[in-house]
């Protein structure tokens, strides 16, 4: 709970000077706080050259954030998520420090240079890589690493958004994809902090402004179903085209790869050129086009061209989240589609704000297939219970038509076209061959041989393993002791039970650190507890401990 609190909090800090960073490189490169609010205008800096700027801002971004990302963390590239879901599917929630400074300087740099992207992409990885370096640092177990991770994930939405359940909803339905009651409390922890921090800084408002609307027709309810059908081909499209443009822009790319987002910026400026409400997150556009602020074809050259320049971001090498890009494609097409129906069933269509609602929700479940988390974020920032129930008719055959259309979403896509599949062993995984000292974790804080056995009953039950080392007065180590030999000791007392664990402990067969993994398996099968000390070949004293889960983990992942 502790680290939940602490992983919480450095993600609502990370996510603060985040924003700070985008705000300034935005002011810095074009006068303005958001370009999107005031498209077309002239940079105050540059005014003799009017809108044409934009044309040079992509190439300066990209100038700076190629050569740092190429240099120093080349995960920090592309939109982050992915990333995040790799390690902790198979890289026991490992992820190097250096990506939470990386990615926030080039996402800011991407954003306020122009990118179409999204930020909460880039804070779910800042957040993640903070408690991934938290739990390094305290060398916790691999559930403890995978949680702190979220956790991170968890904190990083709910500031970003304001948006504390979907924050944590978020992190298990895509990052953990399991549901359990520790995790549920640990997010939680972690996203109510992350959104105080963010709530003290930003207030307490959403970070968009909706109407009011509610559901007054029946007949309505048929056209959120249609809706949700064509924003799930909508979503899908979206993903495949982003992989498209990635693809085009890898195979006609042939210089060094640092030099590549100022290359691609030169076409990303001639887009925002044509189009200047494309320039970073685009909130205040998507802020209109909810109020009907915008015509129907208008409204359909957005969404084009949101779908246009997000994949090019990302295909040039920016960083930058694809979350909001797909919640601003949604909206657009939700107040396309009810300004249409407006006009074709004038007394049964209803408000064209809550189309755009509910096509927002709607397309991020398409591409993302995450249903809960875009019912839950979309709650949150509008309050009103009675949208609740279109909104889940229109996401939930948004996803199902998308398992129909697609077997990867925008995330997994990804990584299934690198060769990795999340749910089986990773590419190049080497069943048993590797040596126990590379696949063995921390040796666990040991026991001294007098420790009383109530107060080992406790410190096994917070260890997370089923035994621990026992070490004598001396310092010597003389065996394990197991939670089972414990509890039974304590079951038997007072007459004749041992009262110490040094009474209770058994050498266990020796694992040492230079014998291959495919040797230690059948040893680690008979252990009594949850795993084994890892003896060093030469003094026979543990130096690390190897678990069922770290060897699984080591024939489940590349060398």
């Amino acid at each position: 709970m502790a680290l939940a609190v602490i992983v919480g909090a450095g993600a609502g800090a990370g996510s603060l000077v985040f924003r700070w960073c985008i705000q300034t490189f935005t002011r810095l490169l074009t006068g303005h706080g958001d370009y999107a609010a005031a498209p077309g205008t002239a940079n105050p800096h540059l005014p003799w050259l009017g809108p044409y700027f934009v044309l040079l801002t992509p190439v300066i971004g990209g100038l700076l954030y190629g050569p740092l990302v190429n240099r120093f963390a080349k995960e920090a590239r592309g939109h982050g998520v992915p990333e995040v879901m790799l390690a902790v599917a198979q890289r026991g929630g490992r992820i190097s420090p250096k990506v939470a400074v990386v990615k926030t300087l080039a996402s800011a740099l991407t954003i306020g240079s122009g990118g179409s992207v999204g930020r909460e992409g880039p804070i779910v990885q800042i957040g993640s890589a903070l408690g991934s370096t938290l739990g390094r640092l305290l060398k916790v177990t691999e559930g403890r690493m995978r949680l702190l991770v979220a956790c991170g994930a968890a904190g990083g939405i709910a500031a970003t958004f304001n948006a504390p359940l979907a924050g944590v909803f978020f992190a298990m339905e895509l990052i953990l994809r399991t549901f359990t009651a520790e995790a549920f409390g640990a997010t939680v922890l972690a996203s109510v902090t992350a959104s105080v921090i963010g709530r003290a800084a930003f207030g307490d408002s959403a970070f968009l402004s909706l109407p009011d609307f509610h559901v007054d027709h029946l007949a309505q309810y048929g056209l959120f179903a249609l809706l949700g059908i064509a924003a799930a081909i909508v979503g899908v499209g979206f993903a495949r085209f982003l992989y498209l443009v990635e693809d085009a822009c890898d195979w006609l790319w042939r210089g060094p790869e640092w030099l590549r987002p100022a290359a691609g910026g030169l076409l990303l400026g001639l887009v925002l050129l044509a189009l200047p409400q494309m320039y970073g997150v685009g909130y205040p556009v998507l802020q209109k086009a909810t109020e009907g602020g915008y015509a129907v074809g208008f409204l359909l050259l957005l969404m084009l061209g949101k779908m246009l320049a997000t994949s090019l971001t990302i295909g040039i090498g920016g960083s930058g989240g694809v979350f909001a890009p797909s919640l601003f494609i949604g909206a657009m097409l939700g107040s396309a589609y009810g300004i249409t129906v407006h006009h074709l069933l004038p007394g049964t269509a209803g408000a064209v704000g809550a189309y755009a609602l509910v096509g927002m929700g709607a397309v991020f479940a398409g591409s993302a297939r995450a249903p809960i988390t875009a019912v839950v974020i979309l709650f949150e920032l509008t309050g009103e219970y009675s949208i609740i129930l279109p909104l889940m008719l229109a996401i939930v055959l948004a996803t199902a038509v998308s398992h129909l259309l697609s077997h990867g979403t925008v995330y997994t896509l990804k990584l299934h076209r690198r060769g990795i599949d999340l749910e089986g062993p990773a590419r190049g995984a080497r069943l048993g061959g590797q040596r126990v000292g590379a696949v063995m974790g921390p040796l666990p804080a040991p026991l001294p041989a007098s420790t009383p056995l109530a107060e080992a009953a406790d410190l096994l039950s917070r260890s997370g393993h089923g035994a621990l080392p026992v070490f004598d007065s001396a310092g010597n180590y003389v065996g394990v002791v197991t939670a089972q030999a414990v509890a039974e000791a304590l079951a038997e007392q007072p007459e004749g039970a041992p009262a110490e664990v040094g009474q209770l402990t058994e050498p266990p067969a020796p694992v040492t650190a230079d014998e291959p993994l495919a040797h230690a398996l059948h040893t680690l099968l008979s252990a009594a507890g949850t795993g084994l000390p890892v003896l060093d070949p030469a003094r026979a004293v543990p130096v690390g401990w190897l678990s069922h889960q770290s060897a699984l983990r080591a024939v489940h992942t590349a060398a």
